[in-house]
């Protein structure tokens, strides 16, 4: 019997070293990701022995960006994605284009044409949706303010590669390639066809898809079978993925990013997001070995500064940039610097833009050669990116003035206004989230007029409820000084309505050493979330997604029903 299939033997040797080599990784305290690179370039055909199908590895890493972006879309909201807006849209606009820039120059320097140049400048400006999601994750940030700013960032980047992928072709010839020059009609043309297509992909997601999506997965939930259940989100990701991409011209990755979005929206969203996650994973491990697999060693000798001017970009360069438009929006030096550690990387987009390029003859091949070893050293270093952001930031405080001045920044929305009535300030709820249960909590204490203070890490956010005449502060609730402006202290109740289970001990610490006597209630998004908190907290602890917000409600007003009682009670004559 013949067992030459290229399939099954690429995943068989992927897997296999993948699993030595990042076991080995562990136990040096190394990412694990730099030992599934490492499993990559010894399939790889410029190393001897065993080599695995660089296509086939390709399509199956390609699997697993969809899966991870359909995870994330699951728990991205559409909200989320426009809370960000103001920050995620020109911050990825400029920064792609100083990277972008900043590559064409060093292009040039060596002497490559204009179009070589430009393709390897945007080349170097997107970062890698894998490794992005992978290290917000392993952090507990994906779901906290900095997590969603990084991740509208990178969408946004994602759709500014996509219709650079479009117009490519038809510029090819202009630029310097063997493809002949569209005719200015037929670009315009092709500008205008991209624009379209992406926006009806959108739309027809939103509009349409937001409501049977949501009810064929219940449908086939109700038939009580597992197998139909997970073969139900798969096929959900994998075939919008592959629909939107042959239909409308959109990346297999924002595809599956907006059909996650759109599934959020069902009841059994953390059902599917935990049914995806053993596939997800397996396949994002396939992606890191397709990297190292077209990774040729030989180009860190013969073009080793060549190399080092590529990683400077990459590393360097974009996270400056980052961290400049950051700061000038006024968000603090920590959220600037996550930011930069988080696209401080290039990947998948970067490999489909040079292969494109060195198809319509722009890029050379030694270009394509210096993108993945450019991509190749900075995942690898991306973990040592994010470890440095604490210790840098310290040290940029203690040494530099200008880094003290831009922190120290008086921020409007950071605390209370001057003017704000006495009965905000005490036995108020301190409301913690203002996503859609956060709103609902709060129309609920408006119709019982119950004092609360809204604690919110979105500005613009912040900004609206302000302007509604609700106090509001703006900052991460698990920082002790945010509470203290919400006047924790005098609180009657805190009330976590975020989704970041990862900081909620951190606040109930807070809470409970500056008002030991204050009520606690939190929610959990799943079981796991739920005993967690129930295991650190001593507090009211909600779980179940029908019920959640009914049942946080009544607790809020039962609270206070009491609390009114008992003030009624004392203030009557004995």
């Amino acid at each position: 019997m013949e067992h030459n299939f290229p399939l099954i033997s690429t995943i068989a040797a992927g897997f296999g070293l993948a699993l030595v080599f990042g076991f080995l990784a562990e136990r040096f305290r190394i990412p694990a990701l730099v030992g599934y690179l490492f499993a990559g370039i010894v399939i790889a055909p410029t190393t001897p022995g065993f080599v695995g199908d660089v296509h086939l590895a390709a399509q199956l890493s390609e699997i697993g960006v969809m899966l991870l972006m359909f995870g994330v879309g699951l728990h991205f909201s559409l909200d989320d994605l426009l809370s960000v807006k103001r920050i995620a849209i020109p911050g990825a606009v400029v920064q792609m284009g100083v990277a972008t820039v900043l590559g064409a120059l060093l292009a040039s320097w060596w002497g490559w044409s204009l179009g070589a140049a430009l393709v390897f400048g945007v080349s170097l400006s997107c970062a890698s949706t894998v490794v992005l999601l992978k290290a917000l994750e392993a952090r507990g940030i994906l779901a906290s303010m900095n997590g969603r700013i990084a991740v509208g960032w990178l969408v946004m980047e994602d759709l500014a590669t996509v219709l650079v992928l479009v117009l490519l072709p038809p510029l090819a010839g202009l630029l310097g390639g063997g493809e002949a020059a569209a005719p200015g009609g037929s670009l315009w043309w092709t500008i205008g066809k991209t624009l379209l297509q992406v926006s009806l992909f959108i739309g027809l997601m939103l509009l349409v898809g937001r409501r049977i999506l949501p009810w064929l997965i219940w449908q086939v939930a109700r038939t009580g079978s597992r197998e139909l259940f997970t073969l139900s989100v798969i096929t959900a990701a994998i075939g919008i993925a592959y629909g939107a991409a042959e239909l409308f011209g959109v990346s297999f990755a924002l595809g599956a990013f907006f059909a996650g979005m759109v599934l959020r929206e069902s009841r059994l969203s953390h059902r599917a997001a935990s049914e995806s996650l053993p596939l997800r994973d397996a396949f994002a491990v396939l992606f890191f070995v397709a990297v190292g697999m077209l990774f040729e060693p030989s180009i860190l000798i013969k073009m080793p500064l060549h190399v080092l001017g590529v990683v400077a970009i990459i590393i360097l360069c974009k996270s400056l940039a980052a961290a400049v438009l950051v700061v000038a929006f006024r968000y603090p030096l920590r959220t600037a610097l996550t930011i930069s550690a988080s696209l401080a990387q290039i990947g998948e987009f970067s490999f489909i833009l040079a292969g494109l390029g060195l198809s319509l003859g722009l890029l050379p091949p030694e270009g394509q050669s210096l993108i993945v070893a450019g991509a190749l050293i900075s995942i690898a270093l991306n973990p040592v990116v994010f470890a440095s952001v604490p210790p840098l930031s310290r040290w940029l405080l203690a040494r530099s003035a200008l880094a003290r001045r831009l922190d120290a920044r008086p921020d409007p929305y950071a605390e209370l206004p001057h003017d704000t009535e006495h009965h905000y300030l005490q036995g108020q709820v301190v409301l913690v989230g203002y996503g859609r249960l956060g709103e609902a909590l709060a129309a609920s204490m408006l119709a019982r007029q119950i004092p609360f203070v809204v604690v919110e890490q979105n500005r613009e956010r912040v900004d609206r409820l302000r302007e509604r005449g609700i106090k509001a502060v703006c900052g991460d609730a698990a920082e002790p000084d945010v509470l203290v402006q919400a006047h924790i202290m005098h609180a009657a109740m805190l009330v976590v309505a975020s989704d970041n289970p990862a900081a909620v001990p951190a606040m109930v610490d807070t809470a409970l050493t500056l008002n030991p006597d204050i009520d606690l209630l939190l929610q959990a998004a799943s079981e796991a979330d739920w005993q967690g908190l129930q295991q650190q907290c001593n507090a009211t602890v909600i779980f179940g997604e029908d019920t959640l917000t009914q049942a946080m409600q009544t607790h809020v007003e039962a609270f206070f029903a009491r609390r009114e009682t008992h003030e009624d009670a004392v203030a009557s004559p004995q």
